[in-house]
């Protein structure tokens, strides 16, 4: 064959792991060389003669690049070209045959092939394309590193935003917190209230003393007055101590009051009086005490309106609202997903020792599309599921739609656009198939610890054995 041949100059040692160069063809000669080729290029090389082999062993493999001869026993190459497409969309794919024709040329570059080259082939032409194949890799590489570190530049006491409504919000919570005495701030569940009230607690002057969160939906009404202001021993039957409430916990500190929209309407002149006037006093106690915090209240209600309708104090609201910091909902601030995106991916990353490194930009067009009802948290619950279901560097959209047909918050497939799904169309069991998969993979993962599972799902252990009987998964 005239490339064997072929005389190799040196190429420089690249940094960093090797990429992974498949290449498949019955002829050991030919293997041998694309062997020397793909290794002196910087390539970990996979040679293999069996089509069926390769497609078995995709879901571990993965290449980054692959070479294929067209002309296979079991399966043909463009079959094996659509399957490594399917498998990571980002792979680099290069067809060889010895007898070629424009309409399978154009059929194997609509299938995704890189190039389409003719057996006997250049041997130095063929070098072109790996260091085509290379490069490419090495650059989405570097453009992956690159979002993630702009990403860390967008971000603000873990908040991250990029947006000129994300960029103003910081700004005024830079402004005041060293001068507020009350803040209010509002936003849908899930945008970061709680990271917020954070941010103004550390650059507040008290940031060297506790930061005490009260979630006011979470106490049972009877027992919120003791919760908050503490009581005497014998003020109600089972108070057999004397008990300091949150306010005088958080004296000459900070006070988060989160979901204050639930606060019962009795307490709330007494949460006034608190946050005006710093006194509380206990349940059975006729003495006042000193309680000087620094109050900043949470809601996903319109305060104005729940006083209008007389289920709020005005008197209150106006009070916490001196200074009021809202938070837009993501789906208004749609170009902060890729910031927030390459964050989460490299947090489980990390945290999954996985070599993840981003999405694909599939994945990024289903994640841009997507309401987002449940905002930044659901956002970061979606990508954790698919960081958990990915087996390779490079999170797919089938991979990232299988995490938000799962989303309990509301993101669906039915909510994304239909053009991402062709395939979906084409196989109507894929979907249950990826559900399936990602159920079992979480699974693995907590070894079968079905409480585990269902917090890692983000749903029930009710809805999670439900699934399980749906897809016929053995319990």
């Amino acid at each position: 064959m005239e490339a064997a041949a072929l005389e190799l100059p040196p190429t420089p040692a690249t940094s960093g792991k090797c990429p992974t160069l498949l290449v498949v063809d019955s002829d050991a000669a030919v293997l041998n060389l694309l062997e020397r080729l793909g290794t002196d290029l910087g390539f970990r090389v996979i040679r293999e003669v069996d089509s069926r082999a390769v497609i078995a062993a995709l879901p571990q493999t993965r290449p980054d690049g692959a070479i294929i001869d067209v002309s296979q026993s079991s399966v043909d190459g463009l079959t094996l070209l659509k399957e490594i497409k399917a498998a990571d969309p980002q792979s680099q794919v290069i067809l060889m045959t010895a007898s070629a024709t424009v309409d399978s040329a154009i059929e194997a570059i609509k299938a995704g092939a890189l190039d389409y080259v003719t057996k006997p082939f250049d041997g130095h032409r063929l070098r072109e394309l790996l260091i085509t194949v290379r490069k490419t890799i090495e650059r989405r590489e570097t453009l992956m590193r690159l979002d993630a570190d702009v990403a860390r530049q967008f971000e603000f006491y873990g908040l991250i935003g990029r947006s000129p409504g994300m960029q103003e919000l910081f700004d005024s919570v830079r402004r005041f917190a060293p001068y507020a005495r009350t803040v209010l701030v509002t936003g849908e569940t899930g945008t970061g209230k709680e990271l917020v009230a954070k941010a103004l607690h550390r650059l507040g002057p008290r940031r060297e003393k506790k930061l005490v969160t009260v979630n006011c939906s979470a106490v049972v009404e009877t027992l919120f007055e003791s919760e908050l202001f503490g009581h005497m021993r014998g003020a109600f039957t089972g108070a057999t101590d004397t008990k300091v409430g949150l306010f005088e916990h958080a004296h000459n500190a900070t006070i988060f009051l989160d979901e204050i929209g639930e606060l019962p309407l009795p307490l709330q002149a007494k949460m006034l009086r608190a946050v005006e006037m710093g006194e509380v006093q206990r349940v059975g106690s006729l003495e006042s005490r000193r309680s000087d915090v620094f109050a900043i209240a949470a809601t996903n209600r319109d305060l104005r309106a729940e006083s209008r309708a007389g289920r709020f104090r005005s008197d209150l609201y106006f009070r916490l609202s001196m200074i009021e910091l809202h938070i837009q909902p993501l789906r208004d601030r749609r170009d902060d997903i890729p910031y927030l995106t390459a964050a989460f991916v490299r947090e489980f990353a990390a945290k999954l020792g996985r070599p993840i490194k981003g999405i694909t930009p599939a994945a990024e067009r289903l994640l841009h599309s997507a309401p987002w009802p449940g905002n930044v948290r659901e956002l970061r619950n979606v990508i954790e599921r698919a960081c958990i279901l990915s087996d390779s560097r490079i999170v797919t959209e089938r991979e990232l739609a299988s995490a938000m047909s799962l989303n309990p918050a509301g993101s669906s497939l039915q909510d994304a656009p239909v053009t991402i799904f062709e395939e979906s169309r084409k196989s109507p069991s894929l979907m249950a198939s990826a559900q399936r998969e990602q159920i079992r993979k979480v699974l693995q993962v907590v070894n079968g610890n079905k409480a585990a599972a269902a917090k890692q799902l983000g749903m029930s252990r009710r809805s999670l054995y439900r699934w399980l009987d749906r897809l016929e998964i053995p319990q």
